[in-house]
């Protein structure tokens, strides 16, 4: 098996969830054991005073979880879908890139369970997500 390319896996995750194309995210990095994605700041999603608005920021931890929680899916699933998050907001993203590392934390047969960080270029850290997505099934 071939290693498939950033660009490569970039164009399929926008291809799989195409809200991750609009808001310009990219495949860093990814591996069963943690996903890297970012997405650059953007004047047209934020809020008040320049900062990136809330749903833009889950939206790329979303992003993230997703693709950890996918690599990570049981012999036999046929996907996964997100069916709780919660995010803890802890400093604003006001320019630059906004780095994703989303990582495992529990890998079962019916649910995954993957916890998100969202840095700045500057390594601060602007969000953690914990969200638990169900295993579909065929």
């Amino acid at each position: 098996m071939t290693q498939q390319s950033t660009d490569e896996l970039t164009a399929a995750l926008r291809a799989a969830m195409p809200l991750c194309e609009r808001l310009d995210m990219s495949v860093v990095a990814q591996s069963p054991g943690e996903v890297h994605l970012s997405m650059p700041w953007s004047a047209t999603t934020c809020t008040v005073g320049g900062a990136m608005h809330g749903g833009a920021l889950m939206a790329l931890a979303d992003s993230a979880g997703a693709m950890a929680a996918f690599l990570n899916l049981p012999d036999g699933a046929a996907g996964t879908t997100t069916i709780e998050s919660k995010t803890n907001f802890i400093g604003a993203a006001r320019g630059g890139m906004i780095h994703a590392v989303a990582r495992p934390l529990h890998s079962g047969r019916t649910t995954v369970v993957i916890e998100t960080e969202l840095r700045r270029d500057d390594g601060k850290l602007v969000t953690k997500t914990t969200q638990t997505q169900a295993v579909l099934t065929a």
